[in-house]
């Protein structure tokens, strides 16, 4: 019986399992172009007000992190950030951009944005919904 450890992980244990499953995926799928990104708003006293971070991989896209400050939200931070990423994504040749939020996230803002729910999962959290969207992106 093995001896399993149960624990908060450390960043470099979150990021060696990263590293083994991109190293399995890239050999499962002939494709090691996979790329990290991140883009930043900063306020005038260089604290950081809203970001965004994801990655390319295999023509695909995927939000990982996306966060504005609550007062200064509704200023066009957030569109401004989704349209960067989703430059980011063009620029690496991506087909597609996935995302996750929750039904009291901002599911609404996604769609206005052209993003399409895939899948909703009922009571994740529980009395919420957790969505997957995606945008198809052209040209």
């Amino acid at each position: 019986m093995p001896n399993i450890i149960s624990k908060v992980p450390t960043q470099n244990e979150i990021q060696f399992l990263d590293d083994r499953i991109y190293e399995h995926n890239a050999a499962q799928t002939n494709k090691d172009d996979g790329k990290l990104f991140s883009k930043f708003i900063y306020d005038s006293e260089k604290n950081i007000v809203a970001g965004i971070t994801g990655w390319t991989w295999a023509g695909a896209c995927e939000i990982t992190l996306f966060w504005v400050r609550y007062d200064h939200r509704n200023k066009g931070y957030g569109e401004s950030l989704l349209n960067a990423a989703e430059a980011e994504a063009k620029n690496e040749k991506c087909k597609s951009i996935f995302l996750r939020t929750y039904s009291f996230q901002a599911p609404g803002f996604y769609q206005k944005l052209g993003y399409s729910v895939e899948h909703e999962i009922k009571d994740f959290p529980y009395g919420h919904s957790s969505f997957c969207l995606i945008k198809r992106l052209t040209g």
